[in-house]
């Protein structure tokens, strides 16, 4: 009863809090992951509002699935100084400008991703496991340009497998489309890995469309790992947080504009109009 009793306080938690609060939590050198995936339902809002902030927090190592338009704001913001995805770019929209050029003046340090070494990472990390043994990679140069993933042989078939190294994260911002106060959790469509960054992550900052009181539905992240809840409408645009809105086409060829003429900060300064 007593154990019962402890999990239910720590569920039902109040965790709503205003965002200007949870910007101090990212702290230099840390490494930060930012849900959603690639122009859907990532966490502008929160990438703006830290880029308002002085000083900006330096030398982070940004991972995402596939990173994108927040992603992008982050390097260009003079942040970043590793990344850790297999994409980075605007899908149709062309390349990401601000990655693009940090990468041309030789400022990023890229760890080279795939799909498969992202998520066996995470599952190591999710199982307090030093690695992951998977069949990727298997064949491939990717070794040469990652010496810290090693081999390992099978101790049953005598298989060569690639032992993936367990990803340690410091915090994962995520963007929903409705969050009750305590920290549980509706996407809204595109789940990637954000099941995974709750659970790996040290801290774990939801922005939300929507805080209501009860949620309905099935719930896709349990508040349990949450640090806080932040209500923050509009909060992915521009882009989309399906199905509250899609995302805005005009406005990120705008910020790609923006990018190419020189005035990134211009824009980061801008609130939506």
């Amino acid at each position: 009863m007593e154990r019962f009793t402890i999990y239910n306080f720590v569920l039902m938690q109040d965790k709503l809090v205003d965002l200007t609060a949870v910007l101090p939590l990212i702290q230099n050198n840390q490494t930060i992951a930012l849900g959603g995936m690639t122009i859907y339902r990532r966490p502008v809002a929160f990438v703006r509002a830290l880029l308002q902030q002085q000083p900006r927090p330096q030398n982070l190592t940004l991972l995402a699935f596939t990173a994108g338009f927040a992603s992008d704001m982050l390097v260009g913001g003079g942040c970043v100084s590793h990344t850790r995805t297999c994409y980075f770019g605007l899908e149709s929209f062309g390349l990401a400008p601000m990655f693009t050029k940090a990468v041309e003046d030789g400022r990023l340090t890229i760890i080279e991703e795939s799909e498969a070494s992202i998520a066996c990472g995470l599952r190591a990390a999710v199982g307090k496991l030093g690695f992951i043994p998977s069949r990727a990679w298997q064949g491939t140069d990717l070794f040469k340009v990652r010496p810290d993933v090693k081999t390992i042989i099978d101790p049953y078939s005598g298989e060569t497998l690639t032992a993936f190294p367990a990803i340690e994260v410091d915090v994962a911002i995520i963007h929903v489309l409705k969050a009750d106060r305590f920290g549980n959790a509706i996407l809204g469509g595109n789940p990637t890995i954000d099941e995974m960054l709750s659970n790996v992550a040290k801290t774990v900052i939801i922005t939300a469309e929507e805080v209501v009181d009860e949620l309905e539905g099935p719930v896709e992240l349990t508040g349990l790992p949450v640090t806080a809840v932040c209500h923050v409408p509009n909060g992915a645009w521009p882009t989309s947080c399906y199905p509250a809105y899609p995302l805005d086409g005009k406005e990120i060829l705008r910020y790609v504009d923006a990018c190419h003429s020189g005035q990134f900060e211009d824009y980061v300064k801008q609130s939506r109009s």
